[in-house]
């Protein structure tokens, strides 16, 4: 009887071994976001490289002369009446990829796409970037470069203003936060292409405006932010920047590799460049991998503009962007 429950006993801790080993073989609960991030670097990390991605009134103008550029404009239709581009068409923020997906593009140069002042097309350009749609760019300044009819968005003070310059500091950068954990997902798929599929239709149904704020809001309670200073180390304090802002180097500094885990999971993240331009493509990127980023509308143009144009390497808007090209109503 004992030899018996003895062989019982014996089978049964078999077993166990045996579902136990099982277990402890299968993979452990992947983290979707440094997945993505992987993915996104080993298929042409569109922000260590290319970023932005623009193109300039009088570029377009020559390829849309030759008829090698295909124009999407993603103002609203009312706007888009008043003014546009000759053979642009009009769609909407949340169905470009739809419409790029049904239109053959094989024979055209660039797709570029059109917003007011190139803050959202230039976000909605890393979407699709990243996507690996390689021949997507978005019109430097928007309409506001195309002709003067188009150009209150950046002929305001709130795009080019002074009104934080005597804010703006000098000191040193500060020593970034030490490497930490990346955000959570949830989209319950493996692959980085699946995870990426999923993210992309949530910004693509969000829009813009969770991935944008302007220098008043952030001024109201810089304690709030997490502020990324995109400029290059000698800019940050030649320039200045916003107070307790940190500085990182465009195209180097925000890698699995480098400091791209100092970016807090816990608090909203500002990021700023020089127009806002490039920070609207590393908004839409770091959103997609999960952050809580926004991109600080017309960059250091709209806090201490006199400072950026005073400052060799800045870009900066200037009347002389817009080239006063003809349109279509």
């Amino acid at each position: 009887m004992f030899k018996k429950y003895f062989s019982l006993l014996s089978i049964l801790f078999a077993l166990m071994f045996i579902v136990s080993c099982s277990e402890d073989s299968t993979s452990p609960d992947i983290v979707e976001s440094e997945v993505l991030a992987t993915y996104f670097e080993a298929n042409g990390d569109y922000i260590n490289t290319y970023c932005p991605a623009v193109i300039t009134a009088t570029d377009l103008y020559t390829l849309n002369q030759t008829g090698k550029a295909y124009i999407i404009d993603i103002r609203s239709a009312a706007d888009f009446a008043l003014g546009h581009i000759a053979g642009a068409k009009n769609i909407a923020f949340a169905d470009v990829m739809t419409h790029i997906n049904a239109t053959d593009l094989a024979n055209f140069d660039k797709v570029a796409l059109v917003c007011y002042s190139g803050q959202t097309a230039s976000y909605l350009t890393a979407i699709l970037r990243v996507k690996g749609y390689d021949k997507v760019v978005a019109l430097k300044f928007g309409m506001c470069s195309w002709h003067s009819d188009f150009a209150s968005k950046w002929k305001t003070t709130v795009a080019n203003g002074n009104a934080y310059a005597s804010q703006f500091v000098s000191t040193a950068a500060p020593a970034k936060p030490a490497l930490g954990i990346m955000p959570v997902l949830l989209t319950g798929k493996e692959t980085g292409a699946e995870i990426l599929d999923a993210r992309v239709a949530t910004l693509f149904t969000e829009g813009f405006g969770p991935g944008s704020i302007s220098a008043t809001t952030v001024f109201q309670n810089l304690s709030n932010y997490y502020i990324v200073n995109y400029f290059t180390d000698a800019q940050f304090t030649t320039v200045g920047h916003i107070p307790g802002a940190f500085q990182y180097t465009p195209k180097a500094d925000l890698k699995l590799a480098t400091f791209l885990k100092t970016l807090p999971t816990d608090k909203t993240i500002v990021v700023y460049c020089h127009t806002g331009t490039t920070s609207a493509n590393l908004a839409a990127v770091l959103r997609l991998l999960g952050y809580d980023a926004k991109s600080l509308l017309y960059g250091a143009n709209s806090m201490a503009y006199d400072k950026m144009a005073a400052t060799t390497g800045m870009s900066v808007w200037k009347d002389s962007e817009c080239k006063e090209y003809a349109y279509e109503k």
